[in-house]
């Protein structure tokens, strides 16, 4: 740290007191002495003004000097042991120093600051250590009340009033923090005559983030004065590091100017906290005031603190009862709701049918579920605009899949325009890639809130025309309505949404396991029907064309000898093989579309028609037939050969089915925003449009079938029926799909996607 920026530490104004390096002050508390010093001979680099007044050296004759200038080689040796320890277990050390004809005992604490030792030594009139008994009877009794309490109220109550007795404090709080950094006052204990502070609110600004991390550091925090003068450390910058000493860690660290004049604000003339963590993050305050000086020996300080690690320890548990039949509630709820959606076929008709439990498990007043491209919505929430415009913003807001607020117009100022049914929200996020979510919404709850005073700092001129915030002067209850917000999240509300999307991702990746299973079986079988279709089809081709054979010998050799009767016989049974070779050749290529790789090309749709029109035409020339494209198609990607057969076979089909005297057909594609068939920008839709006889509704599905025909035999040409069920399997090989509209007498259209 450069030095000019200690100057500004020492000339912060307030404007930026949530960046004021409080942990670098360049100067301590008067009560006590600092020494920065250099291993391994302990050479003082830094020392406190203060030295003369309190162990009579001048702090200039001390720099440069090793700690036996005034410290025995006996002491010396238990602050090195010391620097190899835990330094919460071996502080404080019990020192003395010969002053004049006097010994002084003090209490030394020692931590480290990078490779630099630091030294705080603190008068006392304890000369020995406090035993194990004496520390036990001080806050046993105390202990067991405090893991017995019903309940985290009940254990804040006992504590204030335990380290009040201990301390003498005239005012002992449990100060609780908010998520948002604001805090409220939930147990309380006073002298009689003053002012409650119970339920009061205060703003985070109060405690700014700086300084809660150092609460987070350390667990103790005392100022005996803020009439104190600020002892300067000197030099300000350590020779060694040419930085200013970090006093993250000390006891002795000198106040803020700013917390200076807020505690002397409020009247409070010595002030104690002690830390309360949760999960390693500070979760409030014992906050101890008084309005004259109070100094506690380093014992009674230890003993408050280690009350304070008790309430720690206990937090879990107590807050684990707290509204333990409502927890109770929320797990049944959830539990069912569970059990509801793992057992459905479909997630999306569990989450429709489930959906007073998927409100109750959070206590929400509305829900909106985005699933597989589906949208579900329950109970109360915004338009369904205002929720895709929120899905949106959502999806760069979540962490660990939870996003969680009960002032969503304030960090989404859109959702002003629906407070009344979405204030609160909680989203869930299943899977970002697939857009997967559930979000949950409260309804907005206006409420008084009781502050320690006005929250917002006041502004004041300093003397060359500038402005800067003060703390606030006042203290006295100030009431604020608050708008925009719904009741808080609680915290097993959200556990119990991260549990639920572990239970909804296991339930998918059991499904896809299951699936997987199937696909393959499926897939196994497929492959066997193709190889059973194909074999058979092939081992029946030889005695059915040996049936034909001899037919026909039986009608050269034997027509003499046959009468009418028995010619027509033998005509009906040349007519039925050659019927049943055409039906068992369709069924060869049918499984032969099935077994053959797909060869992938970039084709010409409009040069591949071109071909398939002059064969037709050819084959047709008796017919009028008007074959219309009237636009040049677009290139696709696939099979030239089955793609040329796909259009064939409905071109075909189109004019076979067809009784007009003009008959015609019109090959075209329809333009992505036409149709909701196939909305997927890798495929295009075409189509192939007739003016034929029509097929029924009721027979949409059943022309796909193999061999089945809706006509008899000798209508319409005849055929075996497989056209449309080998164009169907070609389309779907591509990846694409096939399906129809038509009207009777009026004509069928095939609309068919395929690969661009």
């Amino acid at each position: 740290m450069k030095k000019h920026e200690f100057i500004i530490a020492e000339n912060l104004d307030l404007t930026n007191c949530d960046r004021e390096p409080i942990h670098i002050p360049g100067s301590i508390q008067s009560h006590g002495l600092l020494f920065v010093l250099q291993e391994p001979e302990f050479k003082i680099l830094q020392v406190s003004k203060n030295t003369y007044e309190l162990i009579g050296y001048d702090y200039e004759d001390l720099l440069n000097q090793p700690l036996t200038k005034f410290l025995s080689e006996e002491q010396i040796n238990a602050i090195a042991q010391c620097l190899d320890g835990d330094f919460e277990c071996v502080n404080p050390l019990k020192l003395s120093i010969q002053v004049e004809e006097n010994l002084l005992y003090f209490d030394g604490i020692v931590h480290r600051d990078r490779e630099m030792v630091i030294l705080e030594l603190e008068p006392t009139d304890n000369r020995e250590y406090i035993n194990f008994l004496k520390f036990y009877h001080l806050i046993n009794s105390t202990v067991s009340k405090l893991q017995n309490a019903p309940t985290l109220q009940k254990m804040c109550q006992i504590v204030v009033k335990k380290v009040r007795k201990l301390t003498g404090f005239e005012r002992v709080m449990v100060y609780k923090f908010d998520e948002d950094g604001t805090g409220c006052v939930i147990a309380e204990e006073k002298r009689d005559d003053l002012s409650p502070y119970l339920q009061l609110c205060y703003p985070h600004s109060d405690i700014p983030k700086q300084a809660r991390q150092l609460y987070s550091c350390n667990w103790l925090r005392i100022i005996p004065d803020v009439n104190y003068e600020p002892i300067e450390i000197v030099p300000a910058l350590n020779p060694l590091t040419n930085t200013t000493v970090d006093l993250s860690f000390s006891v002795l660290r000198s106040v803020s100017p700013i917390h200076i004049e807020y505690l002397k604000n409020m009247r409070v003339t010595a002030s104690m906290s002690i830390s309360i963590m949760k999960n390693k993050k500070l979760w409030g305050l014992i906050a101890c005031h008084h309005s004259s000086p109070q100094y506690l020996s380093y014992e009674i300080r230890t003993a408050c603190e280690f009350l304070g690690k008790i309430i720690s320890s206990e937090l879990v548990d107590k807050e684990a009862n707290e509204d333990f039949d409502y927890k109770m509630k929320l797990r049944f709820i959830q539990g069912k709701f569970i059990e509801s959606i793992s057992q459905a076929e479909s997630f999306m008709t569990a989450l429709a049918e489930s959906g007073s439990n998927l409100l109750e498990i959070v206590n929400a007043t509305g829900a909106f579920i985005c699933l597989e491209h589906q949208h579900i919505i329950i109970g109360n929430t915004p338009e369904i605009s205002d929720l895709h415009k929120l899905l949106a913003w959502i999806e760069n807001q979540t962490q660990d899949n939870i996003f969680s607020t009960n002032i969503l117009p304030k960090v989404y100022p859109q959702a002003e325009e629906f407070k009344d049914v979405g204030s609160g929200l909680l989203a869930l996020t299943i899977s970002r890639i697939h857009r997967n979510y559930i979000l949950w919404f409260r309804a907005e709850v206006i409420r008084t809130v009781n502050w320690g005073g006005n929250p917002n700092k006041p502004v004041e001129t300093i003397e060359n025309g500038a402005s800067r915030l003060v703390p606030r002067k006042s203290f006295e209850m100030w009431q604020e309505t608050v708008k925009n917000s719904s009741l808080p999240w609680k915290d097993y509300e959200i556990e119990a949404v991260t549990e639920l999307r572990s239970a909804i991702v296991n339930i998918v990746l059991r499904r896809a396991d299951e699936l997987a299973k199937i696909n393959i079986e499926l897939e196994r079988s497929n492959s066997e029907l193709d190889t059973f279709a194909y074999i058979a089809s092939h081992d029946l081709k030889e005695p059915l064309r040996g049936i034909y054979n001899y037919s026909s010998f039986l009608m050269e050799d034997y027509a003499d000898v046959l009468d009418e009767d028995g010619l027509s016989k033998l005509k009906t049974l040349l007519r039925l093989t050659q019927k049943m070779e055409n039906l068992i050749e369709s069924l060869l290529h049918f499984s032969r579309l099935g077994r053959a790789e797909l060869s992938r090309q970039r084709i010409n749709l409009n040069e591949l028609l071109q071909g398939v029109i002059d064969v037709i035409n050819i084959n047709y020339q008796q017919s009028f037939v008007d074959i219309i494209i009237p636009r040049s198609l677009p290139e696709i990607i696939g099979d030239r050969i089955q793609i040329n057969e796909l259009f064939t076979n409905l071109i075909t089909n189109a004019i076979k089915y067809n009784d007009k005297a003009n008959k015609r057909v019109e090959i075209g594609f329809i333009d992505a925003d036409e149709t909701s068939q196939d909305d997927s920008q890798q495929f295009k839709v075409f189509y192939v449009k007739d003016n034929g006889i029509g097929i029924p509704e009721k027979h949409y599905d059943t022309v796909f079938r193999i061999f089945k025909r809706l006509h008899g035999q000798k209508e319409y040409s005849g055929g075996t029926g497989a056209g449309l069920t080998i164009a169907k399997k070609i389309v779907e090989r591509h990846g694409g799909k096939i399906s129809i509209e038509s009207i009777v007498e009026e004509g069928t259209t095939f609309f068919l996607s395929l690969p661009i």
